[in-house]
């Protein structure tokens, strides 16, 4: 090809680019300057789709505590994966399966961060399970040891996580690292407060909250016992994103190991499913019935003009 061919050539190409480029740039509603140097062009974008809030079902009364279910991943995440099964998947049956047990036995209200095969972003489960009002967050999920780890098969159990910003262990940073300014506060307002008072309401909340989930996740390995199947360490902490709302206690829930046949086996069972239901209901009526308590405690000590104390 002759220089001069090569060059009307290149100046085709490059005008082709440049108007595919415009046409795709008004496709998509972004800014479009005029070639002649006048102002700019402006397309207006339709508002971004917000994540509908979940709906909640069960009590009609509105003052029964609200459990939020957080099935793990969804969409195109599919979480851990082995050739015969996706976390995504496993997660949402759990899932389902716990919020029935909870509904037939009454006296809560339910709402589910998904309830089909779509994706929901980390910040907006836990942001979903505090516009909600949720009294308790539960996330569940599975984990994997590894399709190319040559002991995956030997790795099982369940395992229960709470907020650290510590990981408890190498796992645990492992598991983390996978996975992962609001107006009130547990009822404290912070519009309007200096930077220095919210660090210390949130601090505050954030304990006090963080004490409340480790007790979730000491009554489901209690209740769990003998009935579920734990790893040699079940109870693990970690920087999870999901658990980070600061005023609705949460825990994260390791179901098992998808690459292990056994814990696989066991979950996708009907008794298997309906044994974690009954497990995880029984952990959080309890756990409701200590809040309670403790409200009351809590209210008697202060009509009485003593100090409150937080359980420990």
């Amino acid at each position: 090809m002759r220089p001069c061919e090569r060059a009307a050539s290149v100046a085709s190409v490059a005008a082709i680019a440049l108007l595919l480029a415009l046409l795709a740039a008004r496709a998509l509603a972004l800014p479009v300057p005029y070639l002649w140097g006048g102002k700019q062009a402006r397309i207006e974008l339709p508002p971004a789709l917000a994540y509908d809030l979940p709906p909640v079902v069960g009590a009609a009364d509105a003052s029964q505590p609200l459990v939020m279910i957080d099935p793990g991943h969804g969409g195109f995440d599919s979480g851990a994966r082995t050739p015969a099964m996706d976390e995504k998947d496993l997660t949402l049956a759990l899932a389902l399966a716990l919020r029935d047990r909870l509904l037939a036995d009454g006296g809560v209200r339910v709402a589910l961060t998904r309830d089909d095969d779509s994706f929901v972003a980390l910040g907006e489960r836990a942001e979903a399970a505090r516009r909600r009002g949720a009294d308790l967050f539960l996330s569940i999920h599975a984990d994997s040891a590894g399709m190319e780890n040559e002991r995956a098969g030997e790795i099982a159990g369940a395992s229960i996580y709470t907020l650290s910003e510590r990981a408890s262990d190498a796992a645990a940073r492992r598991f983390a690292a996978r996975e992962n300014a609001a107006d009130r506060i547990n009822g404290q307002a912070l519009s309007g407060q200096s930077a220095t008072v919210n660090a210390i309401l949130v601090d505050l909340s954030q304990r006090r909250t963080q004490a409340q989930s480790e007790r979730l996740a000491a009554l489901i390995e209690r209740e769990g016992r003998g009935r579920l199947v734990f790893h040699p360490d079940p109870r693990r902490s970690a920087a999870l994103e999901v658990l980070r709302a600061p005023d609705v206690p949460s825990v994260l829930f390791e179901s098992g190991y998808i690459t292990n046949p056994q814990d696989v086996a066991r979950l996708v069972s009907g008794p298997g499913r309906t044994e974690f239901a009954g497990v995880m209901a029984r952990a959080i009526r309890l756990w409701f019935a200590q809040a309670r308590i403790e409200a009351g405690r809590r209210g008697e000590e202060a009509n009485q003009g003593r100090p409150i104390r937080d359980s420990p």
